[in-house]
């Protein structure tokens, strides 16, 4: 009895203490784009994408996403064969939404042929591919919007190799920009030509182009030498001391360093769950589970009586264990709770409140059968935990298919779903076989109607 009594104790300070540690640590769930509210973005590859392109175009978004700052944690997923789903929770602005999710088209970096003023421009069009001549608007905040016209691309995103802002000492934001050994070369070529026009000409820009926008069109120095240009893959483009200098910096060196995808995508649609709606349904959700916790434990007292008492305590064992792990895996492996894992956790209860039903009704035939408590409730347990392990199987298993066939909100569920389905087993072993052990020694086990023996009859 002392060691039954120690280990449940054990158990007990497991449960409650580790609940309290994440609560004291600021550990607590991350909450999902449906409880937290956010944006959710859909883009859509061409058809016939190969997997592994998609692969790696997400994780150029996870990284965009997460130097942008916009998000604290991206939930990026490829949803069948073309599709990748980018929910943002806490994330509001739709357009802020788009922009933390990137422009996901190819980057280019092209010659500037000429540069007209909006009114007597050409009509503007978007390239098919990188080795067309193109009429570009750019929004120039120096010299107001201009279109220019830009040759075929000299160099790609996959040239360069880093970019990083940094603020000059000369008082001036900046980008360093390092190339690969094949983007050197052709950024010193392009350089080089456009040395060739005088100051002031807008042949010596170089246009950034992403997504068929220009992004950016940066001047070659007066002090490069014509026909030689800017050699040894290495260049500082320069933004200047305005207010706004150091975000166009950041933002000009994320671009050039994942703007790039292998796949051009296209946003297929754009969906805003306000914070307000998020709320509401967390609070349903735990109003829900609460009443369902409420009603479980009268029915529990009613026909168990002193067991009610031991799976009362049971229910709070197994919600702080899962709480627990919802905040340990949040901050370890980014996992975060949805509404769908809130409904998880509501059937769970039910999975759980079942496992102490198929115990319970053990112990009273054995009772019946003229067994005392204490020896009811060991052959009880014997017989009932295969019957629990069995169901708990099937549902583990379930979880786990629907774990790699469903996708979206239904993984949330299936997590959900599948630890509960665990710490069910756990619990039972750990808990509740030591629980009731003790609950048989004392007066409850055979000291009227609330006790084990009154329960049975």
């Amino acid at each position: 009895m002392t060691r039954r009594l120690v280990g449940l104790l054990v158990v007990l300070a497991i449960a409650w203490g580790g609940l309290a540690a994440i609560f004291a640590a600021g550990w607590l769930p991350r909450l999902g784009l449906d409880l937290q509210g956010g944006t959710s973005v859909v883009l859509t590859a061409p058809e016939g994408t190969d997997p592994e392109l998609l692969q790696v175009a997400t994780e150029i978004m996870t990284r965009r996403i997460e130097d942008f700052g916009a998000v604290q944690e991206p939930d990026i997923a490829i949803s069948g064969d073309d599709t990748v789903v980018v929910q943002l929770p806490g994330v509001e602005d739709e357009q802020r939404a788009i922009e933390a999710v990137g422009q996901t088209g190819l980057l280019s970096f092209r010659p500037v042929l000429e540069a007209f003023a909006p009114q007597d421009a050409p009509e503007l069009t978007e390239p098919d591919d990188i080795t067309m001549e193109a009429y570009l608007l750019y929004a120039d905040e120096q010299f107001g919007d201009q279109v220019l016209h830009v040759g075929p691309a000299a160099l790609e995103g996959s040239d360069v190799a880093q970019a990083t802002p940094f603020f000059d000492p000369s008082g001036q934001w900046v980008v360093n920009l390092d190339l690969t050994a094949e983007g050197g070369e052709a950024f010193a070529k392009m350089t080089g030509e456009a040395a060739n026009y005088p100051p002031g000409d807008p042949r010596r820009q170089i246009a950034i182009v992403l997504d068929g926008a220009v992004i950016s069109a940066p001047g070659v120095s007066n002090d490069v030498a014509p026909g030689v240009g800017i050699t040894g893959g290495r260049a500082v483009i320069t933004l200047g001391s305005s207010s706004n200098a150091q975000q166009e910096a950041q933002d000009l060196a994320l671009t050039l360093r994942y703007g790039s995808l292998p796949v051009a995508f296209e946003i297929s649609a754009v969906q805003k769950v306000s914070a307000s709606l998020g709320i509401d349904s967390l609070q349903a959700g735990i109003i829900a589970g609460a009443l369902g916790l409420a009603l479980v434990a009268i029915v529990l007292l009613a026909v168990y009586r002193s067991l009610g008492l031991v799976a009362i305590v049971g229910l709070t064992v197994f919600a702080a264990l899962l709480l627990t792990l919802f905040g340990l895996l949040g901050q370890t492996q980014g996992l975060t709770l949805t509404l769908a894992g809130v409904t998880g956790i509501i059937v769970s209860i039910g999975i759980t409140a079942d496992s102490y039903i198929v115990y319970y009704e053990r112990i009273k035939d054995k009772v019946r059968e003229g067994a005392v408590p204490e020896d009811a409730a060991e052959e009880g347990f014997t017989l009932a935990f295969r019957t629990i392990l069995t169901a708990d199987t099937v549902s583990l298993l379930a979880a786990i298919l629907l774990w790699f066939l469903a996708v979206g909100a239904v993984k949330g569920f299936a997590i959900a779903l599948g630890l509960a389905t665990v710490l069910d087993i756990i619990i039972a072993r750990s808990y509740t076989r030591r629980a009731v052990a003790l609950l048989a020694s004392t007066r409850l086990g055979s000291g009227g109607w609330f006790s084990i023996e009154g329960a049975s009859r």
